[in-house]
């Protein structure tokens, strides 16, 4: 028997290695994840809110739409999932079934952040934080609501930007009491921060690295000579396939044509991405 994602994920992060987890916004680049070889993949909330809504990431999804998203996702990797389960969508009461409902849906590790909803993503201005003490009380609701599950849960603060780095650390450190599996400083932009974060946060712990600011200089290996356990790069492939897909519609408004335009995939290509033999099969063997 198969070990649960949930395990696997756990072997990975005891191992000698730093996980590294892609950010995928939806079930096709979560399978190229997969194919690139990765061993684990971040279902982003930044991504998911984009993917499904068109919208920045300021709290718009709810509890049932983000599991939904994380649900796919584990039905079409074979990989760990990383689920971003926001805020945990409310009271204690909300937080057991958010734990619950990611439990159902097979995701390997959830993190539960200390904002006040509606959250906003960790990167931008004007994030409000709820009281430390109140949100190490909501983690450990969540420790307990997961029971004898190998889930893995991370404790997130996004004090960092609002309240500075010492905020942060202390937040850091109180999470991590409260019996949560790894500790999550959001919102860093500069290699001096993951740095400071890197010292200040003993126990294991979670960093995720944002295209275009000064902390994406540095590379896996440098983060795991830093201490880190898990790397997540949250939103690399949506701003490559944004980017790519402005590109090839620029090509056609200006020529009229196919011809030109960042490279892609092939009809077949895609097709093996998606695993339409796979379904081919089925409908060979068992179809009219």
């Amino acid at each position: 028997m198969l070990p649960s994602p949930a395990a696997a994920l756990r072997r990975l992060l005891a191992g000698p290695d730093i996980v590294l987890a892609p950010g995928a916004a939806d079930s096709v680049t979560a399978r190229l994840v997969q194919a690139a070889g990765f061993p684990a993949v971040y279902m982003t909330g930044f991504g998911a809110t984009a993917s499904r809504l068109g919208t920045p990431d300021i709290g718009l999804l709810s509890q049932t739409e983000m599991t939904e998203h994380a649900r796919n996702m584990t039905r079409a990797v074979g990989i760990p999932v990383v689920a971003d389960a926001d805020t945990g969508y409310g009271g204690p009461s909300n937080i057991e079934r958010t734990v619950h409902e990611h439990l159902q849906a097979g995701v390997a590790a959830i993190h539960l952040e200390d904002q006040v909803a509606p959250k906003r993503c960790g990167q931008m201005a004007g994030v409000r934080l709820i009281d430390a003490e109140e949100n190490a009380a909501r983690l450990r609701c969540a420790v307990r609501a997961r029971g004898e599950h190998d889930l893995v849960i991370i404790g997130r603060t996004d004090a960092l930007q609002s309240a500075g780095v010492d905020e942060a650390l202390q937040r850091a450190a109180r999470y991590a009491d409260a019996g949560v599996d790894l500790v999550f400083v959001d919102g860093v932009k500069t290699v001096a921060e993951v740095e400071k974060i890197a010292a200040g946060v003993p126990g294991p712990k979670v960093v995720s690295l944002v295209d275009g600011t000064d902390a994406a200089r540095l590379t896996a290996s440098d983060l795991q000579e830093l201490g880190f356990d898990l790397a997540l790069f949250a939103v690399t492939t949506l701003f490559a396939a944004t980017r790519a897909a402005a590109d090839a519609l620029a090509g056609i408004a200006a020529t009229g044509s196919l011809a030109g335009g960042p490279a892609r995939h092939t009809y077949d290509e895609f097709t093996r991405v998606v695993d339409l033999a796979h379904h081919q099969d089925l409908d060979h063997s068992f179809g009219a």
